[in-house]
Order: C-alpha cells, then structure tokens, then sequence
C-alpha cells in the first residue's frame, strides 16, 4: 500500500477562500494533492473558475493533480464521483473542500487515525470537526465515536464508500425495514434525503449509509477544521450559523493508545436535542414546534451550502 495518503479537495469558483484553505495544507505539509474543479455553471463564473485552476497549476510544495472538469457537475456529483476515483487508486484518502481551513496537525492526527482503524470495520470514517453542543460531557483530551458522520472534513477507507451507488431514501427505506430509528442522529438528515436529487447534496448519503452499515465516525475532542464560505454571495449560508467554532484550538496529541470503536451514547441524544427527534401526534404547544422548525431549517441550511 502507498504510505502517503492524499488529500482530495474539491474547489469552484471561490479563489479568495481557496487561498487560506492551500495556505492550511501547505503548513500542514500534505505530500500528495488530487483536486476536482468543475467547470463553470454560468459565462460570468468562467474568470474565477480559471483564477481557481490557476492557482492549483502553481502550487509546488508538494506532488499536484488536478482534474479540470468541462462541464459543472454541482458539488454533491463531483464529490461522489471524484470520491469513487480516488478509491480506485487509493485504500484510504482525506477530503477537503475550498472554504475549509484548519490548524497545523490536522493532516498527521487524521492520516493516524486512519492508519490505526484500518481493519476496524466497526469505523466507516473519521473527520477534524466537531462543535461544542455535539461534543459529549465526558470529553476531555481524547478522540470519540459518534453515529452520525460529517461532511466538515473527513477521511475514510475504500470499504467505507461500498454503497454510495444508492440514493439517501433507499437507504433510508432499508434503515426502516431493519427497524433502525432514522430520526436517531437528527431529523435534519430525515428532511435532507428528501431534497437529495433536486438540491444535488451528498453527505446525506453518507450519512444513511453509515446509519445503515451500523458505522462509526471518529471525532476529535475539539474542532480543528472550521467552515470560512459564509457571506452575501452563499446560496443558502448568509451569516455564520449557530455550528461555527470562532477560534480553533491547536490539534490535540496524537494519541498513544486509540479508544476502542464504540459509541458514546450521549451523541444521539445531542443531535436530537439540536436537529430535531421523530415527531409525535400528541397535542404539542406552538412554540415548541417552532423551536424545532428553526432548528431544522438551520441545520439544512448549514449542509446544504456544504454541498453546493
């Protein structure tokens, strides 16, 4: 197997955020650079696309691919496509997105990880971000296992994407016929799958896919990866969400011992608490069904700028 594992970046048409993202990996010193940019949607995104392709033609400071794309796939086909790619390349890779920035570290913790849970199939994927209102209480300086996946940065290995042909609702539908509660992460994600095909989003799959498999994603005990794309210009993303970590902390030790793959149990009921849980019939006050709807919706709105 090829030790360096590469880091995978999908980029656009954002130059300005695309340069503290390279400026991230670079300090990071990734060895190994594959980058999917599509083509442009519109005649008037043609200068910054070729500003975007430009800057990736220049990078020197380490081994650079790039896949310029004639037509626009959307981020959520690019992402599955390009994804499905590399692994016919690579057993394990890190994914990253252009409006994605993180602190020194973040490359050698996550490369670690995935070296470690390899042949854990308990373990479908592993990421650099986390927030503080998902973080379990009993979290102090180690990493944890959560259910539920982020598209925020990740990493994953060849048999973690068997399955990707398949939408988010059929995944979804199987979920149910086995009597698993799909509501257990969120009922963001029950509503995202709904909009999958017509909002070209991605990470909603994944997302079912490891409900489905029973699989685990390993998160840092603190963020260090945030999401810098929030301005005017966003489609759905306007303001900095609520899920925003202001200030990263430096990456944590690469621990000596990995903790067993197992879930906590409090991050189901966080993301429930945040997102929304199975909805009821029974007779609820209007502000509480407001509460949840805000919630939702901001929690949609955050994924789906992920996925444009």
């Amino acid at each position: 197997m090829d030790a360096l594992i590469p880091v995978v970046l999908f980029v656009y048409a954002r130059p300005e955020y695309l340069k503290r993202t390279l400026e991230c990996l670079k300090e990071n010193q990734i060895p190994r650079l594959y980058a999917f940019c599509d083509g442009a949607k519109t005649p008037d995104l043609e200068p910054k696309v070729s500003e975007v392709r430009k800057m990736l033609h220049n990078i020197d400071w380490c081994e650079m691919h790039l896949v310029e794309r004639e037509e626009n796939l959307g981020l959520g086909k690019s992402i599955i496509s390009g994804v499905t790619e590399m692994f016919e390349k690579f057993e394990m890779i890190l994914v990253f997105e252009d409006d994605l920035v993180c602190v020194p570290g973040t490359y050698q913790y996550l490369c670690a990880a995935l070296r470690h849970y390899r042949n854990d199939n308990r373990v479908m994927s592993v990421t650099g971000w986390t927030h503080p209102l998902f973080i379990p209480k009993d979290i102090k300086n180690e990493p944890y296992f959560d259910g539920r996946t982020e598209c925020l940065s990740w990493g994953a290995w060849r048999r973690s994407w068997d399955g990707m042909d398949r939408d988010s609702l059929s995944l979804m539908n199987d979920c149910v016929g086995r009597h698993i509660d799909i509501y257990q992460y969120g009922a963001d994600l029950v509503e995202m799958a709904r909009v999958e095909k017509v909002r070209n989003i991605w990470a909603v799959r994944f997302a079912f896919l490891h409900l489905f498999k029973g699989g685990l994603c390993l998160r840092p005990p603190h963020s260090m990866v945030e999401h810098i794309g929030y301005n005017f210009t966003a489609t759905n993303a306007t303001s900095i969400p609520k899920y925003y970590n202001e200030h990263l902390e430096p990456a944590p030790i690469i621990p000596e011992q990995w903790p067993e793959a197992k879930e906590n149990l409090e991050c189901s009921k966080l993301w429930q608490n945040e997102c929304g849980s199975q909805p009821t019939y029974a007779v609820i006050s209007p502000s509480l069904v407001i509460k949840w709807v805000n919630k939702i919706i901001s929690r949609i709105s955050f994924l789906i700028d992920r996925n444009k």
